[in-house]
């Protein structure tokens, strides 16, 4: 196995998932709604990752659905996430259901989002190989599942304060994101409904 490939495969989807950038939504979330299941989140994530790593394109495909349409709808959720730690609102309705935050918006799409998924079934086209895509995938889990695991002492350490400023400044940056995601994607949306 090539150590180096291993690497750059672990640092790509590092950088795409983004989990430290993540904190903030992730501990407000988790006061929004009562707790996290820090281990069905990583669960969920690295099973969506895995399975678009085999079957991304040909499930998008059955759905008439394409990578780019897949893109765009995740941006609108990652906006919507965005303008709730801006604007101090509430999209996302406080249920108290963990299960269900667990999987919406967590699992999918703040850890194993449009950008991750696409960015897993690029890497496969791309000659990596399915080995250092598997270990690369656990890798990343394993360093979500510590800091899903640490968001309390995170918390308490910003301070509540430090926490509104560092939400405040990432929901500015996930709004950022958001457009850029649907900005790259949706001409192409555009172009093919004509």
């Amino acid at each position: 196995m090539d150590f180096n490939k291993l690497l750059t495969v672990t640092f790509t989807l590092f950088a795409v998932i983004d989990i430290i950038g993540s904190i903030p939504i992730l501990i407000g979330l988790k006061e929004k709604m009562g707790g996290i299941n820090e281990l069905k989140a990583t669960l969920i994530s690295g099973a969506l990752m895995i399975l678009f790593m085999f079957l991304g394109e040909k499930f998008l495909a059955i759905l008439g659905l394409d990578v780019g349409s897949f893109a765009v709808g995740g941006s609108i959720v990652i906006f919507i996430l965005g303008l709730e730690m801006v604007l101090g609102l509430e999209f996302f309705k406080s249920e108290k259901n963990v299960t269900a935050i667990t999987v919406v918006p967590i699992a999918f799409p703040l850890i194993a989002g449009s950008g991750t998924l696409t960015t897993i079934m690029s890497l496969r086209g791309a000659n990596y190989g399915e080995t250092i895509l598997l270990i690369a995938i656990l890798i990343n889990l394993i360093i979500v599942y510590i800091v899903l695991k640490s968001l309390g002492p995170i918390a308490r350490l910003l301070g509540p304060a430090g926490l509104i400023a560092v939400r405040k400044f990432f929901g500015v940056i996930l709004l950022a994101i958001a457009v850029k995601i649907f900005a790259v994607n949706a001409p192409g949306l555009i172009h093919s409904v004509k």
